[in-house]
């Protein structure tokens, strides 16, 4: 049981919490890849998606793993909605409530707005992305995916190269990896790196080659150019040249080291496309497998802890 109701982003989850998680998700995972994929865990409720960023990925894999666990889902085109017309993300909350969904999944491109959303709806509440701030769902699939390829998920070592400026991704993950007490660099060019990451506990350095020395894991960055208003990189080219995963970078980590990436990829800026598709070394098409298990887990679990709240309200 999770002891919150909404799941907002990783720093406020426990240890003990993140493991519940990948532990369910882990099961999940076994009943994805079985021929009886379907539950009744969120059976009789109401699951709304709020998309107001684009989405591939994480729009369809919040949408098959409430279909699988028996939820009523629907996907609600922003960009045609009433917020082109000028309301308020009040007004749609308000206005979502009077629907009363049990579970209400956000992307928004402003840090923030899906925790002000929670503030104002009586349902669970889900972040599937706000600006630059978290992406939960993604560090806890890429956890489980670490996890099951290294049969732990801890003390390890793990680069993450390329936009950590701009990436929700990487910060999740760098509150979930510190909690699991893992080794963790942070390796780009200096123009898309925070300033005063280091405080976060994290090696920083802008050479590939001693960023990877010694890797378990080298997940890579999708470089956000939609994020970007400034000259950050010199050249796409350039920037394949010196921080884009190519054999002769990877070389440098361990023999065993997995290659990972949050999608979608941009071949031959970020990686390698043939270091993409290698299936000895890349889990990429793991982590998007992976993605519906730790979704159905997190919404089943959230699911448990509005039923029990209701049971107390009829109690008292």
């Amino acid at each position: 049981m999770l002891q919150h109701r909404h799941l907002l982003g990783i720093e406020g989850l426990s240890k003990a919490e993140i493991t519940t998680i990948l532990d369910l998700a882990e099961l999940y995972a076994k009943q994805n890849r079985s021929s009886q994929k379907h539950s009744t865990a969120l059976s009789g409720m109401t699951q709304v998606n709020m998309f107001f960023e684009a989405s591939t990925r994480t729009q369809s894999s919040f949408e098959i793993a409430g279909k699988r666990l028996g939820a009523d889902v629907m996907s609600m085109q922003m960009s045609a909605s009433s917020i082109s017309k000028g309301e308020t993300l009040i007004d749609t909350a308000m206005t979502l409530n009077a629907m009363h969904p049990d579970l209400l999944v956000v992307r928004h491109p402003h840090s923030g707005a899906v925790a002000l959303l929670a503030e104002k709806v009586n349902c669970a509440v889900l972040n599937a992305g706000d600006g630059r701030h978290e992406h939960p769902t993604q560090a806890l699939l890429d956890a489980l995916t670490i996890r099951r390829a290294k049969g732990r998920l801890h003390r390890l070592t793990i680069a993450i190269c390329g936009d950590i400026a701009h990436s929700r991704v990487a910060r999740s993950n760098l509150l979930l990896l510190g909690k699991m007490e893992n080794r963790v660099r942070l390796v780009g060019p200096r123009t898309l790196m925070p300033s005063g990451i280091e405080q976060l506990g994290v090696e920083v350095t802008d050479d590939m080659e001693a960023g990877l020395k010694g890797a378990d894991v080298v997940m890579m960055l999708r470089l956000q150019k939609e994020r970007m208003d400034g000259g950050f990189i010199p050249s796409e080219r350039e920037y394949y040249h010196r921080w884009g995963l190519d054999p002769a970078k990877l070389a440098h980590a361990k023999p065993d080291a997995i290659v990972m990436h949050p999608g979608p990829m941009n071949r031959g800026v970020e990686i390698d496309g043939v270091l993409a598709d290698d299936i000895n070394r890349s889990v990429i098409q793991e982590q998007v497998e992976m993605g519906v298990a730790v979704r159905m887990a997190a919404m089943d679990l959230l699911a448990r802890g509005l039923r029990n709240h209701k049971k107390e309200e009829v109690y008292v």
